[in-house]
């Protein structure tokens, strides 16, 4: 096993995504413990400012890898053929969609497992444990890996909050381009999804939906208590299938992973397939009228009542606040 910690720094708009900090945040605590070195991995066009920002979050190294192909084929590539070079003991990667396939595609070319949507990782008696989900969310479950090859661990959002390091160095970022491959898989056209844009796993602040609203028209009020508290729409599962909001606003097992500061749930339940996918927030504000709702057992702050009546109230309270 290698003694280099590698993590993967994904963009977005020429910015490293916040999982990915997070992860850069992780690696290096762990390397306090292992005296292991952390190499922060960029591989696109256009990303020299978003290197540099990797030093504020405890890399020792960063490599940037210009590669002008979008695939996640050549990122996947590139990625390999850095791991051949530092040989590093793990690789950590961010848990969203992109990291996600990413992840499966380097573990596979190195013939290793990938663990994905890990919501802990800890280094223990010279091994890596990783605590991950299993059975759609309903359990948790600490796993190893016996063997000398490199590790893949797709960390979940919340896993870790990124913090800029106290002692953090400075040092000058190594550019390198990736090599030139042959692809199995080719980007003929990029189309723009016709939906309204979210951003949930960065947001701060998160309002979301449930069946509990009753209908489209209800769902509003959802809306207009993001909109107070400067926050953005998330919803489950049975309230983007029936169409009340469109689906890049689902959040949970089969959604988005999201770690905000403040979670508002809005008529949820709190099925364990949408609790799974919120269990990195800061603080969880839960509004049912069911008292024995299951959200309520994860929940910071549960407000017991309907919520056509409770919601108003708070966006009324709020606007005399900030007024």
């Amino acid at each position: 096993m290698g003694k280099n910690i590698m993590v993967y720094i994904e963009t977005t708009d020429n910015s490293p995504i916040n999982v990915s900090l997070e992860a850069l945040t992780l690696a290096k605590k762990i390397s306090k413990e292992n005296n292991e070195q952390v190499i922060a991995v960029l591989i696109g066009e256009n990303l020299d400012e978003a290197a540099k920002k990797c030093f504020d979050y405890g890399a020792d190294e960063v490599l940037y890898v210009e590669e002008n192909k979008k695939e996640l084929e050549a990122v996947g590539n590139a990625l390999i053929d850095v791991k051949e070079k530092y040989n590093p003991s793990v690789i950590f990667l961010g848990s969203t969609i992109n990291g996600k396939d990413l992840a499966n595609i380097v573990a596979s070319k190195m013939k290793t497992p990938a663990f994905v949507d890990a919501v802990n990782v800890k280094y223990e008696n010279g091994k890596y444990l990783m605590t991950l989900p299993m059975y759609s969310g309903n359990i948790l479950k600490e796993v190893t890996f016996d063997g000398d090859k490199t590790l893949v661990i797709a960390v979940r959002s919340g896993a870790c909050k990124k913090e800029v390091c106290e002692n953090a160095k400075s040092g000058e970022v190594k550019k390198e381009k990736a090599a030139d491959k042959n692809l199995f898989t080719k980007i003929a056209e990029i189309v723009q999804e016709i939906s309204e844009t979210v951003n949930l796993e960065e947001a701060e602040v998160i309002v979301a939906g449930g069946r509990g609203m009753g209908s489209k028209e209800n769902f509003e009020l959802v809306k207009q208590l993001a909109d107070v508290c400067g926050g953005v729409v998330g919803a489950t599962r049975p309230a983007t299938e029936d169409e009340w909001i469109p689906r890049s606003h689902q959040v949970g097992q089969s959604g988005k992973i999201v770690a905000p500061k403040l979670y508002i749930a809005c008529g949820i339940s709190g099925a364990t397939q949408h609790v799974s996918g919120i269990m990195g927030s800061n603080y969880i504000v839960a509004i049912n009228k069911d008292e024995d709702a299951p959200i309520f057992e994860v929940a910071d702050v549960g407000i017991v009542g309907n919520v056509m009546d409770i919601i108003p109230i708070m966006i009324e309270e709020i606007k005399k606040i900030k007024s």
